[in-house]
């Protein structure tokens, strides 16, 4: 008994000229769009509004800190 793999799996439906393998290629394109986008915004050390916010805040309370140590003498 030979059972030929067309007959028991329809593989047509995933076809890109089918709805169903469109989608599929269409889901493959969005996901290594996505994971080309990390790898350049990781790689170029992107920060996020609210990292500048924390930094500058951190950066202004270490020299106040520093300032009250180390008065300036007048």
């Amino acid at each position: 008994m030979i059972i030929s793999l067309n007959s028991s799996l329809d593989l047509k439906i995933l076809s890109p000229r089918e709805p169903i393998g469109l989608l599929i290629l269409l889901l493959g394109l969005i996901f290594t769009g996505m994971i080309f986008y990390i790898i350049y915004a990781v790689s170029t050390n992107q920060e996020s509004l609210e990292d500048k916010k924390i930094r500058t805040k951190r950066e202004s309370l270490q020299q106040e800190k520093i300032g009250k140590l180390f008065p300036k003498k007048k």
